[in-house]
């Protein structure tokens, strides 16, 4: 008698969020059936708590499939989330899962076609035997993971950035013919990995069989120098050079390095002259490269160099809200204002803003509003454009300006053009293009997207109504003194 027919020796164990496991003489023998959506709410709601960072509105697709011998499987649809997860989330899901079960676990990732039982075991032991019996350099473990965040619809455009995205666009659909090399250069945190990123996802998702590539330049440098050591040079320019899509980040970090470069000259020649799909990123123009080969200059320049800009103001608060819906959270429209007129750096600290404001809503138990992000903010300078000078920054303008005059930073980016709207936003911009270096388009991007005849006619009124307005010129220059005398 087998122990599920003999009721002696079978018992059940049930967990408060739904999921039961059945034993018998202390072995398992009955799984979950289905998915458990009250397992997946208890893990994301733990990842909201203890991991917000991490969360992701796509984890709701995420279905539970079976608990066996301590070990949760999770089953993921598409494969970049699959490998994103595996790569970097599966501590935070174990945790989740030990809360949510109240049993010591561990989570498995797997595609659908693992989840079909006569599958599971080969597939559940075959990447173990790879790596165990795997020697030399691992080519393949190298490559960067993709994250499911850098998609084209997840690209925020804007004036800055809008050729950048158009060429990335054309060569994620027609690989090899459209832009060959395609070249994107910028500053630190300004989107240029997102577009190499979506280009790689577009192109798998329209070519599921198309080998790329994608590697960061020091990645591809330490594995020419490994390769060369361990003699396996053969395979190296093998797995290069058959790519159909080869992508490096901060190609720039081949400066100085004569082999590396040597070494690129001829797998970029190798697939160029095979009509395979370049594309590379860097902080700086082929032409502006320390110590580049000018050989490697001349083919880099051959294809499209698109430069990608700081975001402007509009650009900025689009980001702040498509970053805040990744992450499933919702923000009261003054938030994204503040942040976006606060922070013009880069996007990574307009991130790193919202990250900050996020933690200390969940420390201090609050709802999110437009006080808390100021008491968030507060405290890092390096929020601050005139961090360091003595200049103030435009957030300190705006904050002396909302106050003095009792208006809402949103009424200043809004289209409205009542008098009590009108004075207090000409006044900033007047203030704004006195005391920072901010040109007259920025200005007016900050407030609500006016192009620079706008800026001109506010500094026009705001001088003519000193000179005919002494109650008005006293105002000012209040303002004026509170500003340059803010801690800010």
């Amino acid at each position: 008698m087998s122990a599920l027919e003999n009721p002696l020796l079978f018992r059940e164990e049930r967990y408060a969020c739904g999921c039961t496991l059945k034993y018998a003489n202390r072995q398992k023998v009955a799984l979950m059936p289905r998915p458990n959506p009250e397992l997946r709410s208890s893990l994301v709601g733990h990842l909201r708590q203890h991991h917000s960072d991490m969360c992701r509105a796509w984890f709701e697709e995420i279905e539970p499939v079976e608990i066996d011998s301590g070990v949760l499987q999770l089953c993921v649809r598409e494969p970049v989330q699959l490998r994103y997860l595996q790569k970097n989330c599966v501590d935070a899901f174990s945790e989740a899962a030990q809360a949510a079960t109240g049993h010591l676990c561990v989570v498995r990732f797997v595609s659908p076609e693992e989840c079909e039982p006569e599958r599971r075991p080969i597939e559940s032991t075959r990447p173990q035997k790879e790596s165990e019996n795997s020697e030399g350099v691992d080519l393949l473990s190298e490559q960067m993971v993709l994250s499911p965040d850098y998609v084209f619809e997840n690209f925020v455009i804007g004036p800055g950035n809008r050729l950048a995205l158009m060429a990335a666009t054309a060569v994620a659909e027609k690989p090899g013919r459209a832009y060959n090399p395609y070249f994107i250069h910028g500053g630190v945190g300004l989107g240029k990995t997102h577009l190499l990123q979506a280009i790689s996802q577009r192109i798998l998702a329209d070519q599921p069989d198309a080998s790329i590539c994608y590697i960061s330049c020091n990645t591809f440098m330490d594995l020419f120098h490994d390769c060369v050591k361990a003699g396996k040079m053969s395979d190296f320019r093998h797995h290069f050079r058959s790519a159909d899509v080869l992508v490096i980040d901060d190609i720039h970090f081949l400066s100085k390095h004569d082999r590396s470069q040597e070494e690129f000259f001829h797998t970029f020649n190798a697939l160029y002259q095979a009509g395979k799909q370049i594309v590379l990123s860097s902080d700086a123009a082929p032409s502006e490269i320390p110590d580049l080969e000018e050989r490697l200059t001349s083919r880099f320049n051959c294809g499209l160099v698109a430069r990608v800009e700081r975001p402007c103001y509009e650009t900025r608060v689009a980001i702040i809200k498509t970053k805040a819906s990744l992450h499933d959270l919702e923000l009261p429209e003054d938030v994204p204002a503040y942040v976006a007129a606060r922070i013009d750096s880069n996007i990574r600290e307009l991130e790193g803003a919202l990250t900050k404001i996020r933690g200390f809503a969940l420390a201090e138990n609050e709802p999110i509003t437009l006080d808390l992000a100021k008491r968030a903010l507060a405290d890092d300078p390096s929020n601050l454009r005139e961090s360091g000078s003595a200049a103030p920054s435009i957030q300190a303008i705006i904050d002396q300006v909302t106050r003095y005059y009792d208006v809402k930073l949103t009424d200043l980016m809004s289209k409205r053009r009542h008098k009590s709207i009108t004075v207090p936003r000409q006044v900033c911009m007047w203030l704004a293009r006195r005391h920072t270096r901010f040109s007259l388009e920025e200005i007016g991007g900050y407030f609500g997207g006016r192009d620079h005849t706008t800026v001109m006619h506010a500094i026009r009124t705001v001088n003519r109504r000193r000179e005919e307005d002494s109650t008005f010129s006293d105002d000012v220059d209040r303002l004026e003194s509170r500003v340059l005398h803010s801690d800010e």
